[in-house]
Order: structure tokens, then C-alpha cells, then sequence
């Protein structure tokens, strides 16, 4: 499995972030948070896959473009980014050793956070 960071999400994060659409929420939240499997497939039938995409920061090469499958590293729920979809994106790309994906996903927490300490 080749997994590498995706440009298109993070740049789409980090928008998101900068706009303040964003929620401050606990690293425990995630499981409440994280769009479940028919809301992925609604989101898809309405916007497609490539707006599906820049919502994950990891992108796996070995599987379909047009499959969920491809896709790793949620980070919100399709309106705005949660911390705790960051923070366990960054734990578990951390366990996976995809460093470039675990730092990007540090600076987009690090830019909630400042932005949270502001506000």
C-alpha cells in the first residue's frame, strides 16, 4: 500500500481553518463526529468523488480513484474540519509511519489550536 499526503485536502483544510470553519472539539469525539458510511455515500452521489477526496489527507495509489477505498485520513464532516478528526488522523498516520501526512496533519492542528488560543 503506497500512501501519500494529499495536496488537494490540505489546502482545503487549511482554507477551511483560516475561515474559521472549524470545531474545537475533544480527541474522544471523533466516533460521534466522523461521518458514517451512508453520509460518505450521499455526500458522494451529490458532490462526487473528487469533492469526497478533499476530505481525506491520504490518498493510497494501489486502489480505484472512483472507490472510498483510496482515501484515508478523514478530517471532518464534510462542513467544516474537527480537531478531533485531526488528532486522530495524526495519531494513526504517526502508527503508520507516513510522516509527510503526520506533519500536515500537525500544522493544520497547530493552526486550529493558535487560532482557538486567539479566539
Amino acid at each position: 500500500m503506497t500512501v501519500k499526503r494529499n495536496e488537494r485536502a490540505f489546502d482545503h483544510a487549511r482554507e477551511l481553518i483560516m475561515a474559521g470553519e472549524y470545531v474545537g472539539d475533544d480527541r474522544d469525539a471523533w466516533s460521534e463526529h466522523r461521518p458514517s458510511a451512508q453520509q460518505e455515500n450521499d455526500f458522494i452521489d451529490r458532490h462526487g468523488i473528487g469533492e469526497y477526496a478533499k476530505w481525506h489527507l491520504g490518498i493510497d495509489d494501489d486502489e480505484d480513484p472512483e472507490r472510498k477505498g483510496r482515501y484515508k485520513f478523514p478530517y471532518g464532516d464534510f462542513e467544516k474540519v474537527h480537531r478531533c478528526g485531526l488528532l486522530a488522523a495524526e495519531s494513526r498516520a504517526g502508527q503508520r509511519k507516513y510522516y509527510d501526512i503526520e506533519l500536515a496533519v500537525a500544522h493544520l492542528h497547530g493552526m486550529v489550536e493558535a487560532l482557538q488560543r486567539r479566539g
